[in-house]
């Protein structure tokens, strides 16, 4: 394997044996290859992917779509039924909350247990001691058998150990879900600074925007199979496209998903001039050629929506915004069918995904229009104040209603306007948001 290769999956697969009823089980040791009295359920099949070293790659799926067996495999706490997994570096594994703890040690016990099972020497381990217990933050509990623990104290000590093992390879699944807000952001910082170190991280979860926020590269997996690879920000509209798709349109959207048809295109993260030659930094236009080439368009599920744009309050279209000024983003809805509880709603990321604002028509499925019938169209309004520091902005537009019962999407899509920040010379402000921050400075001696 090449030296700047950390991680390297290959055809790799998973099968379980699926027995009806106890007796079965039975009846197959004694019958061998001459009967099967099982169902195969293929938990996975031939998945093959290189990670190079220092990349942070997110798995992204639906329940059931084979992420938590495929890490299994990887820590080698599971084994494959056929192919072969090839790592360069030690790994360090957040599994299932409380994976490899045992209830009946102290959390003083489970630490040293862990930190062997992921290769510490007992004297390495008594050296970071004191960091895994200041980041775990769980005080005089360490001494107490962790089956007294709440479910936020395990995970705390059980992430604190993985990140403190120094780890080239660190695989986290979806286990920062659980913990309070600060303890995520706790952890977040860490696995920033992880992997700033320069470390591989393999990272699972169904946040959209911690997959786009923390990942280089995004792979989706469904029903055990990979079926797509790449920027971030695109995956995780194909996933949310599959996961909203309706039942009769699911395969078709599968099958252009694994084809590289899913939209319009793919190029997401391409340098977008900001101040283009022959735009002044005051003009606040319509500029023809902004238009976004990463739209994703869900299936429509009983309505349509058409026309989205940005206006000024006069009237007039543009997509090239003055900083400080309010707009209004507008787009209609034609209902094909008969829909209540209806809501509207936008939103604001930029263009590597990261979700900054935006806004809903209600905030209950009692609040939005109670009815929309087929045929009918509506003219929906957003007015925002424009606080954001110069750059390139994309918009979402949704809509929400029920055609039966269950609330669903009757349509959506991602990144269907663009828009620009011009730049203000005068503005002392700094990252993506303006918040009209008024510097002071006073001599004090």
């Amino acid at each position: 394997m090449s030296s700047d290769i950390a991680l390297r999956v290959n055809d790799l697969a998973k099968c379980y044996q699926i027995y009806s009823k106890p007796r079965d089980r039975l009846m197959q040791m004694f019958a061998g290859r001459r009967r099967q009295f099982f169902k195969e359920f293929w938990a996975l099949k031939n998945v093959s992917f290189e990670i190079r070293k220092g990349e942070t790659v997110g798995i992204i799926g639906r329940n059931g779509s084979g992420k938590s067996t495929l890490l299994q495999m990887i820590c080698g706490t599971l084994n494959p039924t056929a192919g072969s997994i090839s790592t360069n570096g030690r790994i360090a594994a957040l599994l299932e909350l409380g994976a490899g703890f045992n209830p009946e040690f102290s959390g003083l016990e489970n630490v040293y247990l862990n930190a062997a099972v992921l290769g510490l020497t007992k004297e390495e381990t008594d050296h970071r001691l004191e960091s895994i217990l200041r980041f775990a933050e769980i005080g005089e509990f360490i001494d107490q058998p962790v089956k007294t623990y709440s479910s936020g104290m395990l995970v705390r000590l059980a992430f604190s150990v993985a990140i403190n093992v120094d780890p080239q390879i660190l695989i986290v699944d979806e286990a920062l879900s659980v913990g309070d807000e600060l303890f995520q952001r706790k952890c977040f910082s860490r696995i920033e600074a992880i992997k700033q170190s320069g470390a591989t991280i393999l990272f699972v979860s169904h946040s959209a925007a911690a997959i786009v926020d923390l990942c280089d590269r995004a792979i989706l997996l469904d029903a055990g199979e990979l079926i797509a690879s790449g920027v971030p920000k695109q995956i995780v509209g194909n996933y949310q496209k599959l996961l909203y798709a309706p039942a009769d349109q699911r395969a078709e959207i599968r099958s252009r998903i694994q084809s590289g048809l899913s939209s319009v295109a793919d190029k997401i993260g391409v340098e977008i001039d900001e101040n283009p030659p022959g735009k002044s930094e005051t003009d606040e236009v319509f500029d023809p050629g902004l238009r976004p080439s990463s739209t994703i368009e869900y299936s429509s599920n009983g309505a349509e929506i058409e026309a989205p744009g940005i206006y000024t309050h006069s009237g007039r279209r543009v997509n090239n915004l003055i900083g400080g000024r309010r707009y209004v983003y507008r787009y209609d809805v034609r209902f094909n069918t008969t829909a209540t509880n209806v809501r509207f709603g936008m939103l604001i990321k930029t263009i590597t995904g990261t979700e900054i604002g935006g806004a809903h028509s209600a905030n209950r499925a009692h609040e939005g229009l109670p009815i929309a019938k087929a045929g009918e169209v509506y003219a929906v309004s957003f007015e925002f104040d424009c606080r954001l520091n110069p750059g390139v902005y994309f918009l979402n537009a949704g809509v929400l209603g029920a055609i039966t019962e269950e609330d669903i999407y009757l349509h959506r899509l991602l990144d269907i306007d663009m828009f620009r920040v011009l730049p203000d010379a005068s503005s002392l402000a700094t990252s993506i948001v303006d918040l009209n921050c008024l510097p002071s400075i006073e001599h004090l001696s």
